[in-house]
């Protein structure tokens, strides 16, 4: 089969339009996405997810495996992508995950963690995007 400039075109854009559409986030989300992860590893604080209290590091393997499930279905295109389809409700159950760090009360998961990325956005680029809850205490 002989190949024409034009057909060699077409393969070239299609091959172009599947790598985008199968990308993933942006380096950028998947940077405040790990930091993410590794706070919440890192933490002194327990996680409600179904019923039950888990520690930290338990936490942070759950939603790894969570995003990990989210990357392969190329559904997760930004931080806020990643808390909201991952960090804040079971999958499962449908029932709202929340955070607790000692000396602060309970708080949902989603919030805790978009606070946690406002501060770090603010602290790399300057830009406060988040309204902060208030006595919502951050590692």
């Amino acid at each position: 089969m002989r190949w024409r400039p034009v057909r060699v075109w077409y393969l070239a854009v299609g091959l172009c339009l599947f790598a985008t559409a199968y990308a993933g986030p942006p380096p950028i989300a998947r940077e405040e996405i790990a930091y993410l992860l590794s706070t919440v590893s890192a933490s002194d604080c327990e996680f409600y997810r179904n019923d039950a209290w888990y520690d930290a590091k338990a936490a942070a393997s759950h939603l790894s495996s969570k995003y990990d499930y989210l990357l392969a279905r190329n559904l997760v295109q930004s931080a806020e992508d990643f808390i909201e389809k991952a960090a804040t409700k079971s999958s499962l159950s449908g029932r709202a995950y929340a955070i607790r760090c000692q000396g602060s009360e309970e708080f949902p998961s989603s919030l805790w963690l978009l606070n946690l990325l406002a501060r770090y956005r603010e602290s790399q680029h300057g830009v406060r995007i988040c309204c902060r809850a208030q006595n919502a205490r951050q590692p």
